[in-house]
């Protein structure tokens, strides 16, 4: 049965492309066979990298060297390497394109058999008629007739052409990147700001900013949200005729939040999952109850490589300059080298969930053909204790299904230390599960949105969906404190994790807990520093190797798992239970995870840093103090009793200052601050008099909030 499917207007840019283009040396062939390698009798001598051999005569595969022009009968090794060839074809000669028309076989698995690529101006408009009584704004169609197409149908296991047409009848040229922008929904990596002001520039404008193009709504709300907390920060970004091309912003709340949980960060954009969905995009991370935390926003129209920059410089910067100890994101070739250049030293790594996601789609007549395949591929990726597993298990599914020329497949295992976590397991991720997936906004734009949400509602949306987190968060704080966990031992480890880690942190300390008394620990090597093979089994082949210093009490697994997530692996608790340790060294407790989070080391150093500029300007001091305010109002809003305790105490403190500045005779130092203004302390001031005040504002606070209170 035939059935027109438009997917011209795809948001996703071609995953296979990019993913080939990342390791030049990984080019398929018809015959090539070392892409992944072949089962040994010692899986570890699989290689890293991967031979490169010619391609195949007239195989137009992804990667190898292509023809210019398409012709009858070329053949492709899927309907995605034929998209990839038409789309190069069309952006060189110039003109947008789409897929016009897909045919699936008949039967129960109904496998994708034709595709058609025709030029965007395929096909006359027809207007359709309104309903009595409505109007509706006129839209300007492309559609001028054109015939240019080619047709690619499957032939076993190759896609041939069957049918093409190069001629147009409108002149090329002059619509290539505009008809490839809104074709396939990024904008080319090579090209900078010069593009931003085109009509696909002004298309996305009009779809995030409103008709016209128009952000007075966006800047409205800044300044707003400025004026309710001066922490509020927010930068624009604008081309040469002045319009808006990137906004991004991010609240006190958020940079709080990433003072305390910046170590491991997303960057979320799967707004590009949808067509439909406004360019919104967002740093976040997870907090000490496992739950998604906000680091800042954006409206991404550009997404040009000097684009990210600019973002990821700006971000950067609204929080304190600190970058993160890892970043997990979207596969995208700009995006990819501004990470580069804006974070040299942080570990970047594919997110495995969109992968998997994108390979349902990639895949769709191979999970067909092969129904259990799916399972086994994510088992593969997902439940992996070691790389000796990981790739053992691959080569086995890919032998299995006879799936060695499968170019999607070739890519993602060729790339694999970019996104499989394991390859990653001496970076922080703060990833206590494998199968841990953060919220993405995906999934709230599906609970708060539809495609003709208006950006105002958007905002006043989003800010309600974050307070619903901070209130999930106060939730869970309430919890911890509250309620006790039931210990499922009598071992004082247990006891002492549940009584320093959150609820649900320590949810995941007592799985591997638990799971630490059915593995064997046998001793290797005597000494001071001592190692032992740990495995489930006797014959096991995920055998990992601790090693334990008896004078420092400390141990490290080839694992590797508490530098990835920062609780204890199975493998060291069962050690530890062998040499019958009592407790835990502090140090296996990472305080991010803890339920005193918070006042974590690294907020302290953040103060640190305010307090040796606190005396630059009158603007330094009031962003310091504002900090410390933050913490108050944070510590303060957990209870009704709390609140009114903090309203006390900050009248208090209030008070005092103004007692001071009475004193001291500097109400005139009381104007509005001026951001250009520079004030000097006049060596003259009474210190004594300083140091009093502060005593007594000190103390006030410090009844506040306890011992976590670090005095500017």
């Amino acid at each position: 049965m035939e059935s027109a499917r438009t997917e011209g207007d795809d948001l996703m840019e071609d995953y296979v492309k990019c993913l080939m283009s990342l390791d030049t040396n990984a080019r398929p062939g018809e015959s090539d066979n070392s892409i992944l390698p072949a089962p040994a009798e010692e899986p570890t001598s699989i290689p890293v990298r991967t031979t490169e051999q010619s391609p195949t005569k007239e195989l137009a595969s992804v990667g190898t060297e292509e023809p210019n022009e398409p012709t009858l009968g070329m053949e492709f090794e899927s309907d995605e390497a034929a998209k990839t060839f038409y789309n190069d074809y069309a952006r060189r000669l110039g003109f947008p394109f789409r897929v016009g028309r897909s045919r699936r076989s008949k039967g129960v698995e109904e496998v994708l058999i034709m595709k058609r690529f025709v030029c965007s101006k395929e096909g006359i408009y027809q207007k359709k008629p309104s309903s009595e009584g409505t109007r509706k704004r006129e839209r300007i169609s492309m559609r001028e007739g054109c015939k240019a197409m080619m047709e690619v149908i499957r032939d076993s296991d190759r896609w041939v052409v069957s049918k093409l047409e190069k001629a147009h009848n409108h002149h090329l040229g002059t619509c290539s990147r505009v008809g490839y922008l809104r074709a396939r929904g990024f904008i080319d990596t090579s090209e900078k700001a010069s593009i931003v002001a085109s009509d696909a520039m002004t298309l996305l404008r009009q779809n995030a900013f409103g008709e016209g193009g128009d952000a007075q709504g966006l800047l409205d709300y800044f300044k707003r949200m400025q004026a309710e907390n001066p922490a509020f920060f927010y930068a624009i970004q604008v081309d040469n005729n002045s319009c808006v091309t990137n906004a991004f912003w991010a609240d006190a709340k958020a940079r709080s939040a990433y003072s305390c949980f910046g170590d491991a960060v997303t960057f979320d954009t799967t707004y590009k999952k949808n067509k439909y969905m406004m360019p919104f995009v967002t740093f976040s991370g997870v907090n000490h109850h496992l739950q998604p935390v906000i680091f800042g926003c954006a409206l991404l129209i550009d997404e040009t490589e000097f684009s990210f920059i600019w973002l990821f410089e700006t971000w950067l910067a609204a929080m304190g300059g600190r970058p993160p100890v890892s970043l997990v994101t979207d596969q995208n070739r700009a995006m990819t080298a501004a990470i580069t250049k804006v974070f040299p030293n942080t570990c970047h790594r594919f997110c495995k969930w969109l992968i998997l996601s994108r390979s349902k789609q990639k895949l769709a007549h191979v999970y067909s053909a092969h129904p259990m395949l799916r399972g086994e591929l994510e088992k593969c990726v997902i439940e992996s204790e070691t790389v000796r597993a990981f790739e053992t298990t691959w080569v086995l599914i890919i032998d299995k299904y006879d799936l060695r020329k499968n170019t999607w497949l070739q890519a993602l295992f060729n790339i694999r230390e970019r996104w499989i976590p394991l390859y990653l397991k001496g970076t922080f991720f703060a990833e206590l599960s494998p199968t841990q997936k953060l919220e993405t906004m995906n999934d709230f734009y599906k609970k708060y949105f539809n495609t003709k949400t208006s950006l105002k509602v958007f905002l006043t949306q989003f800010e309600l969906a974050v307070a619903s987190q901070f209130e999930d968060e106060a939730q869970a704080d309430s919890n911890t404190v509250w309620t006790k966990p039931v210990l499922k031992t009598a071992s004082p480890i247990e006891k002492q994790a549940a009584a320093i880690y959150t609820r649900a942190v320590f949810n995941k300390f007592q799985e591997e807990f638990v799971e630490s008394l059915g593995y064997n620990v046998y001793r290797i090597k005597d000494g001071t520093v001592s190692k032992f093979s740990v495995a489930r089994d006797e014959d096991s082949l995920e055998t990992f190797t601790v090693t334990y210093n008896s004078v420092k009490k400390t141990a490290t697994c080839t694992c590797k798992n508490f530098e990835f997530s920062g609780i204890l692996c199975r493998h060291i608790l069962g050690v530890f239970l062998m040499v019958d340790l009592r407790m835990l060294p502090e140090e296996y407790f990472l305080k991010r995870w803890t339920r005193h989070a918070k006042s974590c080391p690294i907020l302290d150093e953040c103060s640190v840093e305010l307090q040796c500029s606190s005396h630059e300007s009158i603007t330094s001091r009031y962003n310091d103090l504002c900090h410390d305010a933050l913490k108050c109002a944070e510590k303060g809003a957990t209870s009704i009793e709390i609140y009114k305790s903090a309203k006390n105490v900050l009248q208090k403190a209030f008070a005092e200052i103004v007692a001071f500045e009475k004193n001291t005779g500097r109400g005139a130092q009381r104007d509005a601050i001026n951001i250009n203004e520079e004030i000097t302390i006049d060596d003259a001031m009474n210190d004594q008099a300083l140091q009093d005040s502060e005593r007594k504002v000190t103390n006030l606070l410090g009844q506040l909030l306890g011992s976590s209170w670090s005095p500017v």
